[in-house]
Order: structure tokens, then C-alpha cells, then sequence
């Protein structure tokens, strides 16, 4: 995707600093990512995992792609990374709009809004994997300008307003349960051992992937 699409639709504070014609790639982690690469990289690297290892995962497999551009200027954001503002580099979801990999559903969807005052979060929905999947972070690559790049437009996979106003509701009240993930019949879900290890606390995590504190 080009960095103008992202920064055409969101107030100046957060625009990307570069120019609309940069490419750019946003980075997803399927429901396989689990057992398909955070698995073998604990197992490869368990001495060296000293904080969050999905972070470190993905950090990882991140400098390997672009380790596979030498001749590349490439600038990787992650998901979890802030300003000295303490605004995110860049916002996930709205990246994944953008870039047509997921839609973006926002309380401005919804015609008829019934939530009054409270706030209301907004929530991407992937095509394939429903709630199912997570943004990982942004590979930009300030050098290249893609000036004739088509915009795609993401799926609108939660189409009717009543499955809006129940995806929101769910995502923003009942969120634990995770159902909101099931908003539309999905291809894959997450693994029960997946399940098992981000519905436990961040702390004790790392005994679920066999790293006890002496293995840190």
C-alpha cells in the first residue's frame, strides 16, 4: 500500500513522515502463526527470550525479511511501539483498511446508532480468518515511490447493520469471550493451546511454553 493512503484519512498528529507514494506493507499473523513459527522460535531461542515472546517472534522473523533486502533501505514498526507523545507509531487497524487486508469496523458504520454517549471502540474482521488474527507491524521502504498503485478496497464481510451493531457490541462489552471473533463463518481459528496461552495473564505465560524462570 502507499503511505498517502494511510495518512489521507487520519488527522496530521498521526500521519506516517513520509511521502504519499512510499511503499509500504502491513504485516498479519494468521491463526497458524502459533504452532507454525512462535513454537520452533521458543524452542530455537528459549535463552534468549527475556520478555514478551510473541514480540520477540515476530521482531525476529521481521529482521529476516529484511535481511532478504540488502540493497534496500527498509524501516520495520511494530505494533506495540510508541512516541515519546505516547501515541502509537502507527495505527494497526487502519493500516489493514487501508491496505485492503481487513475491514475496519468503526461506530461510523453503524447508521443508526444506539450506544448514546459511551465509547466505542472499532474493531478489523479479516475475510478468511474473522477476528482470528492480529497486526504485527509495518514494513516501509522509503525508497521505493509506487505513484500508480491501485487502492484495494478491503472486503466488507459484516455487511448488514444488525451484524455491525452485534460485532461492536461484542467487541466493546463481551470481549473476554472472545464471540466477536465469530462475527462470520471463519477458515481457521486459533489452536487451544493458542486459546489457553493469550487468555492467560502476560506473566504467566512463558511457563506454558516450558520457559520456566530458570530456563529465562
Amino acid at each position: 500500500w502507499k503511505v498517502g493512503w494511510y495518512n489521507a484519512v487520519l488527522q496530521p498528529a498521526f500521519h506516517l513522515p513520509y511521502p504519499d507514494d512510499t511503499l509500504a506493507f502491513v504485516v498479519l499473523s494468521t491463526p497458524s502463526m502459533f504452532e507454525k513459527a512462535l513454537k520452533p522460535f521458543v524452542k530455537k531461542e528459549r535463552s534468549k527470550i527475556i520478555r514478551d515472546p510473541v514480540d520477540q517472534c515476530v521482531s525476529y522473523h521481521l529482521s529476516c525479511v529484511k535481511e532478504k533486502f540488502p540493497d534496500q533501505r527498509v524501516e520495520v514498526m511494530f505494533d506495540y511501539e510508541i512516541l515519546p507523545s505516547r501515541r502509537p507509531k502507527f495505527l494497526a487497524q487502519t493500516a489493514a483498511h487501508v491496505a485492503g487486508a481487513a475491514y475496519y469496523y468503526q461506530r461510523k458504520d453503524v447508521k443508526l446508532d444506539p450506544w448514546g454517549k459511551k465509547k466505542i471502540y472499532g474493531v478489523c474482521i479479516h475475510p478468511k480468518y474473522g477476528g482470528w488474527f492480529a497486526i504485527r507491524g509495518l514494513l516501509l521502504f522509503p525508497d521505493i515511490q509506487v505513484r500508480f498503485m491501485e487502492q484495494p478496497a478491503p472486503v466488507d464481510c459484516v455487511s448488514t447493520e444488525e451484524k455491525r451493531i452485534e460485532l461492536l457490541e461484542q467487541f466493546n462489552f463481551h470481549w473476554q469471550d472472545g464471540r466477536y471473533r465469530d462475527i462470520i463463518e471463519v477458515k481457521e481459528r486459533y489452536s487451544e493451546e493458542q486459546r489457553a496461552y493469550f487468555a492467560t495473564p502476560p506473566a504467566e505465560r512463558f511457563r506454558l511454553l516450558g520457559l520456566t524462570p530458570e530456563a529465562r
